[in-house]
């Protein structure tokens, strides 16, 4: 009684207050202890009443085996599987053989746990979705369907019948296989067997479409559940999120707040990164607030999501006003931080706080790296950027395409072309990249390195022959040397490429309205206004011209 009460210190002290205890009790005990997640408690009691001369029996075993299993100790799980094997008396039964079976598949142990399946001569539904929920959480998606699949080719017991439970287990594991071969065809059997409806199958199958970059899909089965839960809106607005779908990830988020449900800290952290990706401050701001309404301003997952937001938004002040009220700070706080000061342009300040993060005992990885190496790009420093260069070596981080962006783009800028061509030579990405060898034909321009920029232009175009900007680039090369017949036939070759192409927009938010320009634009209502304030601004720019080259003259 205590214990489905919810009072397991209740349950104990009438336990240890019994004179006399059966294997009833015993059972009672360890059971509300295992469902209360005190798993050394029930082991203790296992071992006292072992030595007490009672013989565990099936269900103290499957009691305690599925405590292992919570508790991922595979360890002291062998060694209650140790005793149902010797134990003469005891015969195993199916909640017994399936809870050792999900104590190894909870411990990640999947060969194990398939070799206990294959002794059971009838495994029932709660076997097979236990060893497909395995093999998700190992994320061994072929695993588990080829175990959905022998599942539905048995016929000898009715009851075996794929329930959500299966479908939502199956559907999870297959998230990273192509949807084609997984998901597509499983939203079929979840339509087939009614469970279309299921909001614990619903889930998995949106995970699965925006696993798959298939947000339409997951918009059309979203709309067509009648029953939608927090977890799945909040699916949408992480799913948009990290898909690049700013605003839709803010629509979802918004309707969420409209329907009434109550958002948390992975919903509003999904909401803030979206923000900071479209430079939406002003609604950053916004959600800080709803940050702090919803009490989650201790929360670590939305706090970092604030720091990122406000760097990536340039508001450096707020972001480190945000940072340090957070109480030990994670890696990705610390990354946000040193990333907003690197990538604007304060390396001090990016320096120093990497050397704290040092200090509070962080060790870096492929992210903080990309951030202090951006930081010496940005600003110049050269020996710096071959410093944490080594230092991300010496770590034993491999370097990445923006390792290599912000390191090649640091020497070309500085000039050190041949050292720039080493280390791309010396880089598995100097042939899958164009873009590295682009930087470094940008500089060749700049520096007149006439032979090193044509190698690169090769490199570049070996890759991708029709690229636009890597031939522009190097008809201003030529230029820059004078060959202006080689020019021309550049020249001629680009018009011969020139394809429409999705203008670039650029955006401003003012009064809290977002007004958004393309080139060309002639839609806009206030174009004239712009294009007067253009013509103000290059008049004055061209009047302190003049006045400078006066000064000049004169002194």
């Amino acid at each position: 009684m205590y214990s489905r009460c919810g009072s397991p210190r209740d349950a104990n002290q009438v336990f240890d207050e019994m004179a006399m205890r059966d294997v009833v009790a015993w059972n009672c005990v360890m059971h509300c202890n295992v469902r209360y997640g005190y798993l050394d408690r029930a082991l203790g009691q296992f071992c006292r009443m072992v030595r007490g001369g009672l013989p565990p029996t099936e269900s103290t075993l499957s009691s305690v085996l599925s405590g292992c299993g919570r508790a991922g100790d595979c360890r002291r799980g062998r060694a209650l599987h140790g005793w149902v094997v010797k134990l003469e008396e005891l015969d195993p039964d199916m909640p017994l053989r399936n809870a050792l079976l999900d104590m190894y598949s909870s411990c990640g142990d999947l060969d194990t746990a398939l070799r206990v399946f294959e002794r059971i001569e009838a495994p029932d539904l709660v076997s097979w979705n236990t060893l497909i929920a395995g093999f998700s959480g190992v994320g061994d998606g072929w695993s588990a369907m080829d175990a959905f699949v022998q599942l539905k080719a048995v016929h000898f017991d009715e009851q075996v019948v794929p329930d959500e439970y299966t479908l939502a287990a199956v559907v999870s594991a297959s998230a990273a296989l192509p949807a084609m071969f997984g998901g597509r065809p499983l939203h079929a059997e979840v339509i087939k067997a009614g469970l279309e409806s299921s909001v614990f199958v619903g889930n998995t199958l949106l995970n699965m479409y925006f696993t798959n970059e298939e947000p339409d899909s997951a918009r059309i089965l979203f709309d067509s559940l009648t029953h939608k839960d927090v977890i799945m809106w909040t699916e949408m607005v992480a799913g948009h999120s990290s898909l690049g779908e700013g605003e839709l990830a803010l629509r979802y988020f918004v309707s969420m707040l409209h329907e009434g449900y109550n958002v948390d800290s992975f919903s509003l952290s999904s909401a803030l990164n979206s923000t900071a990706e479209l430079a939406g401050l002003k609604q950053g701001e916004m959600l800080h607030a709803q940050v702090v309404k919803s009490g989650y301003e201790g929360n670590i997952c939305a706090s970092g999501s604030l720091v990122d937001m406000y760097a990536k938004n340039g508001a450096l002040p707020g972001a480190y006003l945000v940072f340090c009220n957070i109480q030990n700070p994670d890696l990705k706080c610390w990354n946000s931080i040193i990333g907003g000061y690197g990538n604007h342009g304060d390396s001090e300040m990016a320096f120093k706080l990497f050397g704290e993060m040092i200090h509070d005992g962080l060790q870096p990885d492929h992210v903080t790296y990309i951030s202090l190496l951006s930081a010496c790009s940005h600003c110049g420093l050269v020996e710096k950027g071959k410093f944490y260069w080594f230092c991300m070596m010496t770590d034993g981080i491999v370097p990445g395409f923006k390792h290599y962006t912000s390191m090649v783009s640091l020497l070309s800028r500085a000039g050190l072309l041949e050292e720039a061509v080493d280390l791309m030579m010396k880089s598995p990405l100097a042939k899958k990249c164009p873009e590295l060898w682009r930087i470094l034909l940008s500089s060749c321009i700049t520096f007149k390195s006439f032979s090193i920029g044509v190698h690169a232009a090769e490199q570049a175009l070996e890759q991708d022959p029709d690229d636009i900007a890597t031939h522009i680039l190097l008809s201003n090369l030529y230029a820059s040397v004078g060959k202006w017949d080689i020019v021309a036939e550049i020249r001629k070759r680009i018009r011969g490429l020139m394809v429409e192409k999705e203008p670039g927009l650029s955006w401003i938010e003012m009064k809290n309205v977002v007004h958004v320009f393309s080139a060309d634009d002639k839609c806009h209502s206030h174009i004239d206004d712009c294009r007067g304030e253009l013509i103000r601004l290059k008049g004055n720019m061209e009047l302190s011209d003049t006045y400078e080259n006066e000064l000049m003259s004169s002194g």
